[in-house]
């Protein structure tokens, strides 16, 4: 579950207050809003990347508000992917185990289970700069995925793809989503994204949430 409580931020002059909404668990959420209505600065307020003047997050049903990031037991995609294009697609999905020192073996098998959910075994020992935007995508959101996260964030994943990679990413997420039973959020603009995906979906307009 995702909860979100009396949230205030400001940045410069851009400002959003008593945003609040919950996402249930298991559901699959879609944040809509025109670009510049702060979309994105409430994702990055729920994943601990921006700093919040007051309300509170609840992930799973436990406070993070006052959590780092790495606490926060969160997956999060960001609109570019943030790939790192010096190692290889497996190193990536690898990467949020490695950094929580899990035995090299149990690395593997994960890398391994997530490459096969993602249909992309073939591509573990290339790099990723070679990678086309769909190939990237797979590779950030197993990323996200590789720690088992109980809620998934996503920032515009599908906005720079074509229609027909899009339809290939609407039916990779749907089933993610089921095989995972992760709880989503996904911020767009686009009401075909909506469409297809969500269970849930809340407008962010004027600065406040409504369903």
């Amino acid at each position: 579950m995702i909860t979100v409580e009396q949230l205030s931020l400001r940045q410069g002059a851009f400002r959003l207050d008593d945003v609040s909404f919950t996402v249930p668990a298991g559901r699959y959420a879609v944040l809509m809003g025109r670009t510049g209505t702060g979309k994105t600065t409430v994702l990055e307020a729920i994943a601990g990347l921006r700093r919040i003047r007051s309300g509170r997050v609840l992930l799973a049903d436990r406070d993070v508000t006052r959590e780092k990031p790495g606490a926060r037991n969160i997956g999060y995609v960001p609109q570019d992917g943030a790939l790192f294009t010096s190692m290889t697609v497996r190193d990536n999905l690898g990467f949020a185990l490695a950094i929580r020192r899990w035995p090299r073996e149990k690395i593997d098998a994960r890398v391994r289970e997530l490459a096969d959910l993602l249909g992309i075994p073939h591509l573990l020992d290339r790099h990723t700069a070679g990678l086309s935007g769909g190939e990237a995508q797979r590779v950030a959101l197993g990323r996200a995925l590789a720690a088992h996260p109980p809620v998934l964030l996503l920032d515009e994943p599908l906005s720079a793809l074509d229609e027909d990679t899009r339809n290939e990413m609407y039916a990779l997420l749907q089933s993610v989503r089921a095989r995972t039973g992760v709880t989503a959020l996904h911020v767009t603009h686009s009401a075909t994204d909506a469409d297809r995906l969500a269970d849930v979906v809340f407008r962010l307009r004027d600065g406040r949430i409504s369903a």
